[in-house]
């Protein structure tokens, strides 16, 4: 069996070298060429997987050790045949550490129980930001209209509430351009007349659920107060406008945490080796299967701040790849 394996995923080295021929390329060395001979695939998001690079091949699997498929063209693998794996919920700790780091920055001296916070997209980053922003005593407002149609739409609110109410508003959706729900541009110069509240803006998402010139112009005519960026459109050839605004930017880095990867790379290899009937392969490392169970400002300021993140991708933007192939893994809160 040949596996092709992204040489950038942490963790993986080694793990299937004794029950495959392995193969370890950057994302632009995974190729249509490369892919011929493969029968399986391990990437992350920069890797379009669709017919340009999958005909012709003989790949039956491709697993992604990130949340996101929008990368992976689901209905071709669909019609040839090919299963599909990703790994949701790895980075959800992760994540929800990112929003409330950047949020303490941010706060000074305002009280959280005086503050309103909206959260578009209540899966499993969205369910996390929700507990801890009732632990650390926000008004929470959530919208989920999936969920709400198929839960009954107690507890949840339509967008528009949330822009009209809220005082931060986190987007934690995944990136969808058709069916009933899209969440392409779901923040545009439209939805901007309903804001009233003049919130922080914060995209730990996909870039392209915000739209980037359009918030661009929201900052300038202070509709916006803040915008926390880590998700950006056209990653890695990012909006300057964009990044010279942001409180906080940073090169799509917010689910790294070491505990995170290791989630991911775990995920992957388990559904691989349950695709093709293979005993389970060894990872030397393990963590715990869910985020801290609760969470003080302390503990989020302690674990992590994205400073130092935000000033080495403004110094050097053309950067944002390697920034995030070398990125330090965080721990998470404890």
């Amino acid at each position: 069996m040949n596996v092709i394996i992204e040489k950038n995923i942490p963790f993986i080295h080694g793990c299937l070298d004794d029950v495959a021929n392995v193969s370890y390329l950057g994302a632009d060395e995974i190729t249509r060429e490369a892919m011929r001979d493969a029968d399986a695939l391990i990437t992350r998001t920069r890797t379009r997987c669709d017919a340009s690079l999958l005909e012709g091949s003989r790949c039956k699997f491709i697993a992604t050790a990130t949340i996101g498929t929008d990368h992976i063209d689901l209905d071709y693998c669909r019609k040839n045949g090919i299963t599909v794996a990703n790994a949701p919920g790895c980075n959800a700790p992760a994540v929800a550490q990112y929003v409330f780091a950047s949020i303490a920055s941010l706060l000074n001296s305002r009280d959280a129980r005086s503050m309103t916070i909206g959260i578009v997209g209540v899966g499993n980053v969205g369910k996390i930001v929700e507990q801890w922003s009732r632990q650390l005593g926000f008004r929470v407002l959530l919208c989920d209209p999936p969920r709400s149609e198929s839960e009954g739409a107690d507890g949840f609110c339509d967008f528009s509430t949330v822009l009209a109410q809220s005082d931060i508003i986190t987007f934690h959706t995944p990136l969808t351009r058709a069916g009933k729900y899209p969440t392409y541009h779901l923040l545009d110069a439209e939805a901007a007349k309903s804001i009233e509240r003049c919130p922080v803006i914060i995209n730990a998402a996909r870039g392209e659920v915000v739209d980037n010139r359009a918030l661009v112009k929201m900052l300038d005519d202070g509709i916006v107060e803040a915008a926390v960026i880590d998700c950006w459109e056209n990653e890695p050839d990012i909006s300057g406008e964009l990044l010279d605004r942001a409180v906080i930017a940073t090169p799509h880095i917010a689910g790294y945490s070491r505990e995170g990867k290791i989630r991911a790379t775990r995920m992957s290899l388990d559904a691989l080796c349950r695709h093709f009937n293979l005993a389970p392969v060894k990872l030397k490392e393990s963590v715990p299967a869910g985020a801290s169970a609760s969470v003080t400002w302390d503990a989020v300021t302690e674990s992590y701040s994205p400073q130092v993140d935000t000033a080495s991708l403004k110094q050097n933007p053309a950067a944002f790849e390697s920034l995030r192939n070398t990125y330090a893994y965080r721990p998470e809160v404890k």
